[in-house]
């Protein structure tokens, strides 16, 4: 083994790209980097023509930076994972990789598998979310699913609920890694000066007397987006409301908004949709200036958003979907409403409105130093540490092992 091992990690999205993969994607490979290992990022792309391989060592938060390998998709996934192959059997004879992490089960995860095996390489596959969900039923591709976690090395998750429904699949005790996500606290904080929030809110056309309502990441139905635009309209009701959308609406539920503000058409000043924002501090800006945020999941892992909007002392109401549970303790750090009672979510949104403002203040602080205990960036060290110390064993780092 090198001193420094050098890692192939293959994900769908990397950052700049949009969502949550590509942001856990970007934060995992920078973490593995300050442990003292070479990592390689192969990303697939439809910015490049099909096949395309770009290579660059990208700016990061690690010494050294990043090699990250943008491969141009083709137009199915068949033709995409085959000329793949051929690339990474490439990249292994310039870079002699000891490892491949997969990020995300498919079709990361099962290329990532059945790369190392090939090459006889250790393998390991990170399930992030809905990644396990969507290939349990129908038309998801359950073998694949199963021999992919089989197959590989080392197995981690986001969260215990995902551990546990890993058990499941494979009838054994795969003993799992959780590794959360975490938040950088100096960036998503509640300390922005009043006169800068209130500025913020002047840009999006927010009035002073509205309660705003914050959404933070790419809008979808998985995301419970018929809930939210249902939340908006009760909410508004009782008093002037403002749903921010601190990020995108994917595009191909962009007629469910349509629909919606044609039967509400008194709504159409009252929802704000910002852009993808590249800057992680614009998103922890628009965060401050929302009364609540919202993650009314229909099925989820553990959303880096909530973490954020708890990070900012924000009261996060949220479903009880995945992992989500594990981060909000209903009443002390958050609210947490059935995933089978979505709809009563403008209810909830209104007893939480009508707290006092020192109960409202007592969450908020809460939830930051729940944020500040449980996930940051020391506890993600520790836990990767002990996984590569399962998929290298000859390896060791520093760290001490991983908090339970």
């Amino acid at each position: 083994m090198k001193n420094s091992p050098t890692l192939l990690m293959l994900t769908e999205r990397f950052a700049p790209d949009l969502g949550g993969v590509a942001r856990s994607a970007f934060r995992t490979a920078n973490a593995l980097s300050r442990l003292g290992v070479d990592v390689h990022v192969l990303a697939w792309t439809r910015t490049l023509q099909p096949g395309e391989l770009r290579s660059s060592t990208e700016a990061s938060h690690s010494v050294g930076g990043i090699t990250v390998h943008r491969l141009g998709l083709f137009s199915n996934w068949d033709f995409s994972m085959q000329h793949t192959s051929n690339v990474l059997e490439w990249l292994h004879e310039q870079h002699d990789f000891d490892g491949v992490w997969g990020h995300y089960v498919y079709p990361a995860g099962f290329m990532a598998v059945l790369f190392a095996e090939t090459a006889g390489l250790p393998s390991t596959v990170s399930a992030r979310g809905n990644d396990i969900d969507r290939l349990v039923f129908p038309p998801g591709d359950f073998a694949r699913l199963t021999w992919t976690l089989d197959r590989a090395t080392v197995v981690s998750s986001v969260s215990k609920d995902l551990a546990s429904k890993i058990n499941i699949l494979l009838g054994r005790d795969a003993s799992c890694c959780v590794l959360a996500n975490v938040v950088d606290s100096d960036i998503f904080h509640s300390q922005t000066p009043q006169t800068e929030l209130d500025k913020l809110r002047k840009q999006f056309g927010i009035s002073s007397h509205e309660a705003v309502l914050g959404f933070s990441g790419e809008l979808r139905y998985k995301k419970g987006l018929p809930f939210l635009l249902q939340a908006l309209a009760e909410t508004n009701a009782t008093r002037p409301t403002r749903l921010l959308v601190i990020g995108d609406v994917r595009p191909r539920e962009q007629s469910t908004i349509s629909s919606f503000l044609l039967d509400h058409p008194e709504l159409s000043d009252q929802l704000t949709v910002t852009g993808h924002l590249d800057q992680p501090a614009d998103v922890a800006m628009c965060l401050q200036i929302c009364d609540v945020v919202l993650q009314p999941s229909v099925w989820d892992g553990l959303p880096n958003s909530i973490l954020e909007g708890m990070a900012c002392g924000r009261i996060v109401i949220a479903s009880d979907a995945g992992g989500i549970p594990e981060a909000i303790k209903h009443g002390e750090t958050g609210f947490l409403i059935a995933k089978s009672q979505l709809h009563r979510l403008g209810e909830g949104i209104g007893e939480v409105l009508d707290l006092p403002t020192a109960e409202q203040e007592r969450i908020g602080q809460n939830a930051r130093q729940s944020v500040l205990d449980h996930f940051n960036a020391d506890i993600e060290a520790r836990r990767l540490s002990h996984l590569l110390q399962n998929l290298w064993p000859e390896w060791r780092t520093t760290l001490n092992e991983p908090d339970t």
